[in-house]
């Protein structure tokens, strides 16, 4: 049985509340430095720099695994990984139109760039991609799952932009059985009564290239592949 010492949320320049020197390169070449065998990108409604970071983490010997962190209509923030670009990819283009069509200010909201793997700016995203999107809370995990991916509500320890802080408690009836915790949880949080079966990841969030932390769990899948990994979240 392989270990594999893992993070599933991080954010790059495309992601307005990014810093640009978050390049896939750099989050890749960052990743390798603390430690990492497999990462995820998870940008706010899209995954258009997946491309880049898998390229990114090749080249540095990680497992990267293309995301995104998708904004419910409710404001809850859900982590969406998937085995594949090409899914990725399709699932972004599918969230783009439920986006708002409310453009990006980034003297306000920050840059939005799209890179390459070696930090050439390809375009910079127009749309504001820190919104809500109109895709429900209760539908985002069978959509995620017909098309190959899984997903799970991110960092619901926080007091924002989270499903225990916006609906008040653990609903079952979303369907999911996994959520994130920040990497700062209280110890007893996971004591809750209506967290009882619920399994737990940690993700730290990274925003700045200084917030990637020395890796704080690991997998152990079948094999280092970006499907098993996936798999062993969940079984």
């Amino acid at each position: 049985m392989n270990s594999c010492r893992f993070d599933f949320h991080i954010h790059s320049c495309l992601s307005p509340c990014g810093s640009d020197d978050m390049t896939p390169s750099n989050i890749a070449a960052m990743c390798a430095l603390a430690g990492y065998q497999a990462v995820a990108l998870t940008d706010h409604n899209t995954a258009d720099n997946c491309p880049a970071f898998c390229k990114a983490c090749e080249r540095s010997g990680l497992i990267g695994i293309p995301g995104m962190e998708l904004t419910t209509a409710e404001e809850v923030h859900v982590v969406c990984l998937f085995p594949e670009l090409a899914p990725a990819l399709a699932f972004s283009e599918l969230v783009r139109h439920h986006l708002p069509a409310i453009q990006n200010r980034p003297e306000f909201f920050g840059h939005q760039l799209v890179v390459d793997e070696d930090e050439h700016i390809l375009r910079e995203e127009t749309a504001l991609l820190s919104g809500a999107t109109d895709l429900s809370l209760w539908e985002v995990r069978d959509l995620v799952r017909s098309m190959g991916g899984i997903a799970y509500p991110a960092h619901i320890d926080r007091p924002s932009f989270s499903l225990m802080s916006n609906l008040g408690f653990w609903s079952a009836e979303a369907g999911f059985t996994v959520a994130e915790l920040s990497l700062n949880c209280p110890p007893d949080y996971t004591a809750r009564p209506d967290l009882a079966g619920v399994r737990f990841v940690r993700g730290c969030d990274a925003h700045y290239l200084h917030q990637i932390p020395d890796p704080t769990q690991s997998l152990s899948p079948a094999e280092l592949t970006p499907r098993s990994l996936l798999d062993c979240i969940f079984f």
